[in-house]
């Protein structure tokens, strides 16, 4: 009788693991033709990135990327990306950071091209925003790992899966950051757009969309570099990259390969974040 006080009854229990896995075993028996179908389109658009970024010589990259520097924030920036860039090819691990690149790359692609129109959306929506926002409060705080569960499901072991978890790991903050910025312009804006005659796509596409700009530039930024910080993770499934290169080093414990492999990761994110900070600085209204 004192158990009961004392140690929590096991009468009392709630099956979530077992629903969780029913669902996730229907939806990969019932959808397996379509999941196939994605997975094919889905690995073709990252070898022809991969591909590309490693077709390319190594200092065509660099230039393309200073040029970038150099238009948006300056010849500091420019020297600074030439450096970083020698740094990671220095390094000895060019080839990996292309790979990493190109995950990135697409999965910012899915993620922003998903996640701005569901953004408009809900940025117009009062009912969707109370539907939408707790759940991507529970995506923000969810482990990273529990991404690779699911996704494992439904694809082999490869770069598609690590693909679809840092998707869906990185979408959040430009859905909650383009929401922000649409409920962000002034009513007044608005309703001076009403009262001109103008229809809900005009008011969209000339007043709001402009305005909130600068906020949707700042939640694709955050996009990018959560996308960045997966591919460590996302290398325990196949991902590939420089992610792959530190676990290589912490599973053979050759921590100088675990830490200059960490190194090349930390550099790439900064000149990605540097680069996307100038995109949010020019959308930006200048006084």
């Amino acid at each position: 009788m004192w158990d009961f006080f004392w140690d929590f009854p096991s009468t009392i229990s709630l099956p979530l693991d077992d629903w969780i896995d029913t669902i996730v075993k229907w939806i990969a028996i019932e959808g397996d033709a379509i999941f196939d179908f994605i997975g094919d389109k889905l690995l073709y658009l990252l070898v022809r990135l991969e591909r590309g970024l490693l077709w390319v010589p190594w200092w065509v990259v660099i230039l393309v990327f200073a040029a970038a520097g150099w238009r948006l924030l300056g010849r500091k920036m420019a020297l600074g990306v030439v450096l970083s860039m020698t740094l990671i090819g220095a390094l000895g691990f060019w080839d990996p950071a292309m790979q990493t690149l190109a995950i990135v790359i697409a999965a910012s692609i899915l993620a922003v091209i998903t996640g701005v129109p569901i953004g408009i959306v809900v940025g117009r929506s009062n009912i969707l925003g109370q539907i939408i926002r707790p759940l991507l409060d529970l995506m923000q705080t969810m482990p990273s790992f529990v991404y690779l569960i699911p996704v494992l499901m439904v694809f082999p072991l490869g770069p598609v899966p690590a693909l679809i978890a840092t998707f869906i790991y990185a979408i959040p903050p430009v859905i909650r950051l383009t929401d922000l910025g649409i409920r962000q312009v002034a009513s007044d804006v608005v309703e001076a757009a009403h009262a001109f005659g103008s229809t809900s796509w005009q008011l969209l596409v000339r007043v709001q969309l402009p305005l909130a700009m600068p906020t949707i530039m700042a939640g694709i930024n955050q996009t990018i570099m959560m996308a960045l910080s997966m591919v460590v993770i996302a290398a325990m499934i196949g991902a590939g990259g420089l992610g792959s290169e530190v676990l290589r080093g912490i599973g053979r414990l050759e921590v100088g390969h675990g830490f200059a492999s960490g190194i090349s990761i930390v550099v790439m994110a900064v000149i990605i974040d540097r680069l996307t900070q100038g995109l949010v600085r020019q959308e930006e209204p200048q006084d």
